[in-house]
């Protein structure tokens, strides 16, 4: 394709209200610089026009690794009897959140494995407490709960809630999810819709069985879904996992993702995940130059951190609280952009120019 045809799709894509999956392969296919150059500055420039050049700040507390599930790509499913399960108290919890705060932080993810142990109430009481001391938003990342759980933290304050779909493909997503339902995922990520949740979703590129199209069309998904924030990374197999021995995923094709997924959803949340920094090199660098605009720093204390492996050779996970705050200015500061200590809540409501 000439790269004036490319540069035609792109606009193509950029205008329509769901482009074909066959339009978004082809350019998910791309390799020659000069249309990844063009693939790459439009997303940047859908990003300063919808988002504008802060970088939003999202602290994570990974507060327990036990976990209820077989998922044939993460460590932490419920065969590996390699790894010491942990959860942490409420004390240490609302530490990690004061650090948090005190670095001027206003959104804390509290994130877990599926953990049918966590106490629905006694959660509820940590976010009424968060949310009586600190000015900031509570995201949730808990996995599959019912309405009523939902329900009750909602009514607690609870702001956001992370479920990442991980393939919107049915047939590849129950492949790898033992005991596990596609609808039931679906009913959940509906019921935080309904309860007036912000949503946040996303996928894994480079899964065995993955297609360009079934990638095409998880970028549909986020798009009819009109979701808050979406988070993308590369596949990274655990050897405790039963993808072990798997090929990774490649960094330019989650790029490639990552650039069409903003072009697409306009003004979506879209981080520079911590995988992509995890991989051969640090790629967040390379993902906020095109399109991501969060970042998300660990204040999981030691000696929780090192046991939240859902993947091997994460990132940070030796540094005491606080220390990425330094390579996150000098990330913004290459960049030409800044740190927005605002909360960064959803941009969804806002009236879209799609004047593009």
């Amino acid at each position: 394709m000439s790269i004036s045809n490319f540069k035609d799709l792109l606009i193509k894509i950029q205008r329509a209200d769901i482009p074909s999956v066959e339009d978004l392969t082809k350019v998910l296919s791309c390799g020659n610089q000069d249309e990844l150059d063009s693939l790459f500055s439009s997303a940047e420039w859908i990003r300063r026009k919808f988002c504008g050049e802060g970088i939003f700040l999202r602290g994570i507390i990974e507060f327990s690794n036990f976990c209820l599930r077989d998922c044939f790509y993460c460590g932490l499913n419920k065969h590996n009897l390699k790894v010491k399960r942990y959860r942490m108290g409420r004390d240490e919890i609302m530490s990690s959140v004061e650090s948090l705060a005190g670095e001027n932080i206003r959104t804390v993810i509290l994130q877990s494995g599926d953990d049918p142990g966590i106490d629905t109430l006694w959660l509820k009481d940590i976010i009424l407490e968060i949310k009586s001391k600190f000015d900031m938003a509570i995201t949730l990342s808990l996995g599959e709960r019912s309405f009523k759980d939902y329900k009750i933290w909602r009514d607690a304050g609870a702001d956001r809630y992370l479920l990442k779909i991980e393939t919107s493909d049915k047939a590849l997503y129950e492949s790898m999810h033992n005991e596990m339902s596609f609808n039931n995922r679906i009913r959940c990520l509906d019921d935080l819709r309904e309860l007036g949740y912000q949503v946040g979703s996303g996928n894994i590129i480079g899964l065995p069985g993955q297609s360009l199209e079934i990638i095409a069309g998880d970028i549909i998904f986020f798009k009819e879904r009109e979701l808050d924030m979406i988070g993308i990374g590369p596949f990274i197999p655990h050897n405790d996992s039963r993808f072990n021995g798997k090929k990774r995923g490649e960094a330019l094709l989650t790029l490639k993702t990552i650039a069409l997924t903003r072009i697409l959803t306009k003004n979506a949340h879209i981080p520079a995940t911590t995988a992509l920094g995890s991989l051969d090199k640090d790629y967040r660098i390379d993902a906020l130059g095109y399109g991501a605009n969060v970042l998300m720093p660990n204040f999981t204390p030691q000696p929780y951190r090192k046991l939240y492996e859902i993947y091997p050779g994460k990132k940070c996970v030796d540094e005491p609280i606080g220390a990425c705050n330094f390579c996150i200015a000098d990330m913004a500061k290459s960049l030409g952009r800044f740190i927005d200590y605002g909360r960064g809540d959803s941009l969804k409501e806002k009236k879209l120019n799609l004047n593009v």
